[in-house]
């Protein structure tokens, strides 16, 4: 497939704005770049495998990569893969990363406290190889998803006036904690989990981004409830139904129904592999019928 041939299949989804910057709506999640399964410090991925990746990832027309400096194996980093692959960065390339959770050498996890968040920053400014970041997302830890984000908030507001970050996001949030950002800073991305079956609330946050003007990024849209370790074993009798319809794979069938939310949703899927790279760039050019999309939503029975 020639460069422009895939270019506009990337593009086939539409664009949605980042702050100052207009990105496709189908990018690419760095997470499982650095080993055989997220945050794994046994067997990491083939060095050269994943830079190619990474390029013709940017080949294709994405322009949009979500990072972060704790996305790392024994031998493996996102961000330096990233650097080695991409710089000098092209104009157009918006890189995205998240603070907050950290990991130490050991791959042990903990939680900066809003005076670390400028090392955290610097840590991904070193990885990269960047002046400053593009946007940089404050990735609330679940035990604070009732609770005030507006200490750490403002740490990173006073980084982005000192000009180490372009455009601030938050991730793993509620409404309100939204609000409460807002009211400091401008926010410019939600980043929270979504994907068919999303409860209530989820969807009315997904809503309200898109009346605010806001760029919406669901992860897990096809994992689904596997997270990190990935889809499940089985997806519902509606999910391969439509696939087999489409003659697609269910991960198509799930990104093209996120990516169908709302056209200020941008998917940012993660894989290591040039195969499933294709598709999912293909499926933002899929376009599910409306009686296909009314199946999907239906609640899902419970003990299924």
């Amino acid at each position: 497939m020639s460069t422009s041939s895939r270019t506009k299949a990337a593009a086939a989804a539409g664009t949605w704005r980042l702050g100052d910057r207009t990105v496709n709506r189908v990018g690419f999640g760095a997470m499982r770049l650095t080993g055989t399964a997220p945050f794994d410090l046994g067997l990491p991925r083939d060095r050269e495998r994943s830079i190619g990746l990474l390029r013709r990832a940017v080949e294709s027309g994405v322009n949009h990569i979500d990072t972060a400096a704790f996305y790392f194996s024994a031998t493996r980093s996102a961000n330096e893969l990233i650097n080695r692959a991409l710089a000098p960065y092209p104009e157009d390339l918006v890189i995205a990363t998240k603070v907050w959770p950290g990991r130490d050498s050991s791959g042990a996890w903990w939680w900066a406290a809003p005076e670390q968040l400028r090392g955290q920053v610097e840590e991904n400014l070193r990885q990269l190889g960047r002046d400053h970041l593009d946007v940089v997302n404050l990735r609330v830890p679940p035990s604070r998803r009732s609770g005030s984000i507006a200490e750490h908030f403002g740490a990173l507001a006073e980084l982005r006036d000192a000009g180490l970050i372009r455009h601030l996001g938050i991730s793993n949030v509620t409404s309100a904690q939204l609000d409460e950002a807002r009211a400091i800073a401008p926010v410019v991305c939600v980043q929270n989990p979504y994907g068919i079956g999303a409860p209530d609330e989820d969807r009315a946050l997904l809503r309200y981004c898109g009346e605010l003007g806001l760029a919406f990024v669901p992860f897990f849209a096809i994992a689904g409830s596997g997270r990190e370790a990935g889809p499940g074993s089985g997806d519902s009798g509606a999910v391969a139904a439509v696939a087999a319809a489409h003659g697609v794979s269910v991960a198509q069938v799930r990104l093209a129904w996120t990516l169908q939310q709302g056209p200020h949703v941008l998917a940012i899927p993660g894989t290591g592999d040039p195969e499933h790279l294709a598709q999912n760039l293909a499926a933002g050019s899929l376009r599910l019928p409306a009686e296909e999309t009314a199946c999907l939503d239906a609640p899902v029975p419970e003990g299924r």
